[in-house]
C-alpha cells in the first residue's frame, strides 16, 4: 500500500513533494512485479492530511500512463472522502479499478450502533445496500454518457475541471478540458 498522506507543517512544497513520492512508489511497485497498487489515506495523524484522493489517483494514473506501465497494474483507492456516486464516478473515470469508501462504511456502522437509523437491519444488510445502491448510481452515470462497461468508463477522464489551475490541471489531470 502506498500512504497519500503528505506532511500539514505550511510548506508551500509539502503537497507536491508528496505526489512525486506516490507517482515515484507506484512505478517502483510496478516494476517490482506487483499487480495492483493500494493508494489509501489511513496515515492521517496530527502532522499528516490525506491527499484528496481523486488528485492522488489521478496524478499515479497519469504518470504510470506516461511511463508505459499503467496497463500492467490495478489502482485500488481506499479513501475517506469517498461517500457518493460522483466521487466514485470521478475517481473510476480517472483511473482507479476500485474504491473501498471505509469512512462511509464506519458512519453507516456507527449509525447504527447509536441506534440513529430509523431501519432495524443488521449492518452487513445496511452495507450491501449502500454499495447497491452506489452501483445503481454509477450505471445510471455510465449511461447517460452513452458508455455500457465500466471498463469503458475507467480512465476515459470524460470531465470538465472546474476551480482547479491550468498547471494543476496540466500536471496532474492531462488531457482534461479546463477552461
Amino acid at each position: 500500500s502506498i500512504h497519500t498522506i503528505f506532511r500539514a507543517d505550511g510548506s508551500t512544497d509539502s503537497l507536491e513533494r508528496a505526489l512525486t513520492r506516490i507517482c515515484q512508489y507506484s512505478e517502483d511497485a510496478v516494476i517490482d512485479g506487483y499487480a495492483i497498487i493500494l493508494l489509501t489515506d489511513r496515515g492521517i495523524d496530527s502532522s499528516h492530511a490525506a491527499i484528496p484522493s481523486l488528485l492522488a489517483t489521478s496524478a499515479v494514473h497519469h504518470h504510470l500512463a506516461n511511463k508505459g506501465l499503467r496497463a500492467k497494474v490495478g489502482i485500488i483507492v481506499e479513501a475517506g472522502d469517498v461517500w457518493e456516486s460522483h466521487h466514485f464516478a470521478t475517481l473510476i473515470g480517472f483511473g482507479a479499478s476500485g474504491v473501498n469508501p471505509y469512512m462511509a462504511f464506519e458512519t453507516i456502522k456507527g449509525m447504527k450502533d447509536k441506534n440513529m437509523l430509523n431501519v432495524d437491519y443488521p449492518y452487513e444488510k445496511l452495507e450491501k445496500n449502500y454499495i447497491k445502491a452506489v452501483n445503481g448510481e454509477l450505471l445510471k452515470i455510465f449511461s447517460k454518457m452513452g458508455i455500457s462497461t465500466l471498463q469503458s468508463y475507467q480512465g476515459a477522464q470524460i470531465f470538465e475541471a472546474l476551480g482547479i489551475s491550468n498547471e494543476v490541471v496540466n500536471k496532474y489531470f492531462s488531457g482534461t478540458v479546463s477552461r
